[in-house]
């Protein structure tokens, strides 16, 4: 299931990339080769990773890896090349696997890694962009740092990156407040984690056979 999801969401990336460009053209076809080659890169040198340290490569980092490809090309996959977008595609998994294993060493609450791989990831997509980017394939665009931008062309990335994280801080406060207000709490109780949200909340079984009722188990 976690392969078939990771299939959907890269095919459906496509459009969400190069359908930014509102019409087929050339920014379309840009954004579409780095969309795949970051992803395509990511994917498997995650994979390459979990070859490294665990000894095995795994299909669940091949999926893990894809996912922060697609999140860390999103903001550059309209300005820049193939090139740019195969080392974004590289950096990408390695920043987010070790940002995992930081956090599994904290031990932070963060079950599904989110903060992990979008978090980290989409912030080094920003600055990737800063880096990479190539002014000639977009008009609205302008040379990254490795182009011949400096470091002027980091500084829109920076900002960026700072109010994106103000906001979702501030917004997060804000909803798990209301959140706790209406529901009593932000925590299931360890009975109905133990029995399945799918059955609590919504008096349906998500899952059938030897494990129905409880959650399945995922890899760290």
């Amino acid at each position: 299931m976690t392969a078939l999801g990771t299939a959907l969401l890269w095919f459906g990336w496509f459009g969400f990339n190069s359908g930014s460009a509102i019409s087929s053209g050339q920014l379309a076809v840009t954004a579409f080769t780095a969309t795949h080659i970051a992803t395509g890169t990511a994917a498997l040198t995650w994979m390459f990773m979990d070859w490294i340290f665990y000894k095995k490569p795994t299909a669940l980092g091949f999926c893990s890896g894809a996912v922060a490809g697609l999140v860390a090309i999103t903001p550059a996959c309209g300005f820049v090349s193939p090139m740019g977008a195969l080392i974004i595609g590289i950096m990408v998994s390695v920043i987010c696997f070790f940002a995992i294993k930081i956090k599994n060493a904290l031990k932070a609450d963060d079950a599904l890694d989110v903060f992990g791989v979008h978090g980290i990831g989409g912030m080094w997509g920003s600055l990737g962009t800063g880096l990479f980017a190539v002014g000639a394939l977009n008009s609205a665009g302008h040379d990254g740092f490795f182009n011949g931008g400096g470091f002027a062309a980091l500084i829109p990335q920076f900002k960026d990156i700072g109010v994106t994280a103000g906001l979702s801080i501030v917004g997060t406060i804000v909803l798990a407040y209301v959140v706790k207000l209406i529901c009593g709490g932000l925590r299931a109780s360890d009975e109905s984690e133990e029995m399945g949200l799918d059955l609590t909340d919504h008096g349906e079984q998500g899952y059938s056979g030897e494990n129905a009722g409880t959650a399945p188990a995922f890899a760290d």
